[in-house]
C-alpha cells in the first residue's frame, strides 16, 4: 500500500555471506565484489557428473561401433562414449561422422581422434544450427546422442521430427552432490545457475526454509 502518494521502500538484511553453488574459478568477477565490499563468498559445487560403468552399460545392449554417426552436446559426453568405447574394448572405425554443437567441442573432440573435416561437423550452439549436414546425412548414417540421465530434448525433439535413424546411450549421470556438510551453516545469499543446483538443495535438506535467505 501507498501513505502519502509514495510507496514504503522494502527493506533486506544486509548481505555479508554468498554460497555460489558452482567450483571455485580461478577468475571470477565476484573475487572483485568480495573486495569492494567486504563480502565472505564460498564456492560449493551443488551436483556433479558420476559414469555409468561399462557392465551397466551393456545392459542396454548398444554398441558404439554399430552406429557411423555421433552427435555430441557437451565434453561430459564426449569423455564418456570415449570411455565407454575404452572399456568396452571398442574401437571406432575413422569412417564414423561426428556432429559436435559447438567449436568448442569440437576442438575438444580431437584429444580422441584424427580430426578431419570432411567427418567433423560443427554447430555454433544448437541442433538446428547443424540441420543441413543432418539432413544430407539423415538416410545414410545410423546415429547415436551420448548423453546423460537428463538425455537432451532439443536434440531428441529435432531427430524424432525429421526421421532419423537413431539411438540415445546413458553413458553419464548428473546427480546431487553430498552437502551434509552444510547443514549448520546458513547465507545470506545462495546462488543458483540451473534447476538442478536447486533440487540438490532440497535433495540434501528435505526441510529447508528460506527465512530471511536470497536465492
Amino acid at each position: 500500500m501507498a501513505e502519502n502518494g509514495k510507496a514504503k521502500a522494502a527493506t533486506y538484511k544486509e548481505v555479508k555471506t554468498i554460497l555460489v553453488s558452482q567450483p571455485k574459478p580461478e577468475r571470477s568477477p565476484y573475487y572483485e565484489l568480495e573486495k569492494k565490499y567486504g563480502l565472505q563468498i564460498d564456492w560449493r559445487p551443488f551436483i556433479h557428473v558420476e559414469p555409468v560403468s561399462a557392465k551397466d552399460f551393456r545392459k542396454a545392449r548398444i554398441r558404439p561401433d554399430e552406429f557411423s554417426a555421433i552427435i555430441f552436446t557437451s565434453r561430459n559426453s564426449i569423455d564418456h562414449f570415449f570411455r565407454i568405447c575404452e572399456e568396452m574394448r571398442i574401437k571406432m572405425s575413422q569412417e564414423t561422422k561426428y556432429f559436435c554443437l559447438s567449436e568448442a567441442i569440437a576442438n575438444y573432440l580431437q584429444k580422441f581422434i584424427v580430426y578431419r573435416k570432411r567427418k567433423v561437423f560443427v554447430g555454433k550452439r544448437k541442433i538446428v544450427d547443424l540441420k543441413t549436414p543432418l539432413m544430407k546425412h539423415r538416410d545414410k548414417e545410423k546415429f547415436l546422442l551420448p548423453c546423460s540421465n537428463l538425455g537432451s530434448k532439443d536434440v531428441s525433439g529435432f531427430l524424432d521430427e525429421n526421421g532419423f535413424d537413431w539411438a540415445d546411450a546413458m553413458m553419464y549421470q548428473t546427480v546431487s552432490s553430498d552437502l551434509s556438510d552444510l547443514s549448520d551453516v546458513t547465507y545470506d545469499v545462495l546462488v543458483f545457475f540451473s534447476p538442478l543446483g536447486i533440487q540438490s538443495l532440497y535433495d540434501n535438506f528435505p526441510d529447508f526454509k528460506q527465512n530471511e535467505t536470497r536465492i
